[in-house]
């Protein structure tokens, strides 16, 4: 056995949240790719057969109000809010990622006000959060500015309504400033929109902490909530009495059963759902947070970058030198939970190494992404995927 693989075992002997392990259902494979799609919580078979067989089954329209179903979007966003930072009140679940960046940007420009006519989009953005930004700033009658992130704040200026960045860079795994980059939106005039897809669940966040205005951010990735699982929408608790959804619905109205012909919105953050919630998905999502019960999002981050560095570490000796690049950074203040590896013929490589059960992803043209998530993934698993890249490409 390696120096490395017996450091491997030491440290997931070692480990606090090696336990948590057993809240997911896992095969043998090494799972690097929650950050695409976490791995099932065991909890959520059990009660998503509870959903159909019994709420929906037998209680049928009675469980709008006796199985919670109605309140759902906003209980849950209670559940998701100690995760990123926030007190109650201010998380609605709900619809996908992408429409609720469009509620959230047009949203924020809404707030800016008159006068500023210019949109700031993150460059090297999810394409997405490109396409979304581009109908905005059309709808809104804004110029679209695509800005790589260390640029932002010489870009800003008095025409600035709003700046969506992403938290995390998909490709790269780069950890951008949320709170230095917010503060430099602020000091414009203009309001914050961060995507929090790649780091909700794997880092802090600190939303109220650092004055986040509009915030987004999908479920099934660190969250675990399951393909497809409903995004969320963060609107600051005192912006909410003035934030205008462009895609108000019955509801998110002040009295959805009044069926009233005139839009009045609902106070706080009901006012950014729009249609009927999604309840399979919805409450397989609040199941999949119970794996959160008692885990501090800090001592997930520790693991984390323990977790990352030790493949780094684990690449570097193992794989020949010139094989692979990292584009990851290596000082943590600038690390997601994501480790960005370029590779010739990356594709096939990718192919085989799930052949071999180390499951990550490829992004074109050359990008081999694994992703870490310390619920589930341990110290052993890392030193495999490696070893077994090291064989690969070897």
């Amino acid at each position: 056995m390696s120096e490395l693989a017996v450091r491997a075992e030491k440290s997931d002997a070692a480990d606090e949240l090696a336990g948590l392990r057993e809240r997911f259902v896992l095969d043998e494979a090494v799972y690097l790719d929650g950050n695409s799609l976490g791995a099932l919580p065991a909890a959520v078979p059990g009660r998503l057969d509870d959903v159909v067989r019994r709420q929906w089954g037998s209680l049928r329209i009675r469980s709008w109000d006796e199985s919670g179903w109605w309140t759902a979007p906003e209980r849950i966003g209670d559940r998701i809010a100690p995760l990123v930072g926030a007190a109650a009140g201010q998380i609605v679940v709900g619809d996908s990622t992408s429409v609720n960046v469009f509620k959230a940007l047009v949203g924020a420009v809404r707030l800016a006000g008159e006068g500023r006519d210019e949109i700031l989009v993150d460059a090297t953005t999810f394409p997405t959060d490109g396409y979304i930004a581009q109908s905005a700033a059309r709808m809104t009658g804004c110029e679209l500015r695509p800005v790589a992130p260390d640029e932002v704040a010489d870009a800003l200026g008095p025409r600035t309504a709003a700046v969506l960045l992403n938290h995390v860079d998909y490709r790269t795994g780069r950890l951008h400033d949320l709170p230095s980059l917010t503060a430099a939106i602020h000091a414009a005039g203009a309001l914050a929109v961060w995507d929090l897809c790649h780091s909700a669940g794997a880092l802090p966040v600190g939303l109220d902490a650092h004055g986040v205005d509009l915030a987004v951010g999908c479920t099934y990735k660190y969250l675990n909530g399951g393909p497809g699982a409903p995004a969320y929408l963060y609107v600051r608790r005192d912006l909410q009495d003035r934030f205008d959804s462009p895609l108000p619905g019955w509801n998110s109205h002040a009295e959805p059963f009044g069926m009233r012909t005139a839009y009045e919105p609902a106070a706080g953050a009901v006012r950014g759902r729009v249609g009927t919630p999604d309840i399979l998905s919805m409450l397989a999502l609040e199941a999949a947070l119970e794996v959160w019960d008692g885990v501090s999002v800090e001592a997930v981050r520790a693991k984390s970058l323990a977790l990352t560095d030790f493949f780094l570490e684990c690449v570097g000796a193992y794989v020949p030198e010139g094989v692979v690049e990292s584009l990851t950074p290596a000082a943590h203040a600038e690390r997601g939970s994501q480790v960005a590896l370029r590779c010739r013929d990356a594709g096939a490589v990718m192919k085989r190494l799930v052949e071999r059960g180390v499951v990550g992803d490829f992004r074109s043209p050359d990008i081999l992404r694994f992703g870490f998530t310390p619920l589930y993934v341990g110290f052993a698993d890392v030193e495999r995927a490696a070893r077994v890249l090291a064989e690969t490409v070897g």
